[in-house]
């Protein structure tokens, strides 16, 4: 700032003013200053002018992988509810890196940004101990565990696998998979505890068995689908904890002849976009990602502007079923 000020010819203090209060600087003066700024390709450090007011309007999101059409939601609505609040996103990626996760949170802390949301792996959570420590405030959007120190922003996971399991049941399905997934991921588990949930209910001659895989990538859906037609054995009904695992079910189903639906259905779980495009349009659970990116903001921005009266608090938010082709085959057309 300095030398824009001697080149343009004035004070420090003009300086200052066309950048933070334009509107009481005289049009001349304005020229004079702007032409100084491009001449010497000046940028004002936003975040030391933040350090020095003792405040800042920027909020850093951690997010667990942004290949996910859910954390993609999530990250715009926060950004929409940030635009509103006249604040700033900065966006990181831990892609299912622990180690990732916890270096984001320490540059953000670096960064003296206003606060954090963070998307947490199954980990412990010492990073934010640390960065709270610091005077750092955070919110934690679809975590499993029930700290009270801080806000968090999680789905009815439980629920979407009634509902998915339910479904299949309507549709007349008794021989049900839970197909994949690892054990030490809780929103699986609980996904898993709400088909078991709706199974028992309905009674009767509905059964359902449960195989585990390593992760929940297509590739892991194509193993267990090559593994139930080596068997023999093929359920009528298979709910999978994510669409990526399900594409791959379906996929290797139809390759060896089976159909999807009619001898097997399969429903997914998230509802990422390619599953409304895929060759056979995949049946899913939805999570609210955009609302729940919308709601995190706005827990963190409240507990920003209102630290003595802000009360921690767990907001849950309700998965949607979403009916399509892999589960029910498109009505006849009425001549």
């Amino acid at each position: 700032m300095n030398d824009v000020a001697r080149v343009a010819g004035v004070s420090l203090g003009t300086v200052s003013h066309v950048l933070n209060k334009p509107e009481i600087v005289s049009a001349k003066t304005m020229a004079r200053v702007t032409a100084a700024i491009d001449q010497l390709g000046f940028v004002r450090n936003d975040a030391a002018r933040s350090l020095a007011a003792g405040r800042s309007n920027t909020i850093g999101m951690i997010l667990t992988d942004v290949g996910n059409s859910l954390f993609v939601d999530i990250a715009r609505g926060a950004e929409d509810a940030a635009s509103s609040a006249g604040r700033s996103l900065l966006l990181a990626n831990s892609d299912v890196t622990f180690t990732k996760q916890e270096s984001y949170l320490d540059i953000f802390n670096e960064a003296r940004v206003a606060g954090i949301i963070l998307a947490p792996l199954d980990a412990g959570l010492d990073g934010v101990d640390r960065v709270r420590r610091h005077g750092r405030n955070i919110v934690l959007v679809n975590y499993a565990g029930d700290r009270t120190d801080c806000c968090s922003v999680v789905v009815d996971e439980e629920h979407g696998g009634y509902l998915a399991a339910t479904h299949l049941m309507d549709i007349g399905r008794t021989r049900l998979l839970f197909a994949g997934g690892p054990q030490d991921l809780h929103a699986v588990n609980a996904r898993r505890e709400g088909a078991r949930r709706a199974v028992r209910e309905r009674g009767g001659s509905v059964s359902l068995d449960v195989v585990h895989s390593r992760n929940l990538k297509s590739s892991s859906g194509r193993s267990i689908a090559q593994d139930l037609i080596t068997s023999g054995a093929l359920p009528d009904g298979i709910l999978a904890p994510a669409d990526q695992l399900a594409a791959g079910l379906i996929h290797e189903l139809t390759d060896a002849g089976i159909s999807v639906p009619t001898d097997v259905a399969v429903i997914g779980y998230d509802n990422n976009q390619f599953a409304s495009e895929a060759a056979i349009p995949m049946s899913t659970v939805s999570q609210p990602g955009h609302d729940m990116g919308r709601e995190a903001l706005r827990l963190l921005v409240d507990e920003i502007d209102n630290p003595r009266t802000h009360e921690h608090q767990r907001v849950t938010l309700q998965p949607t079923l979403i009916v399509r082709r892999s589960t029910t085959m498109p009505s006849p057309l009425r001549t």
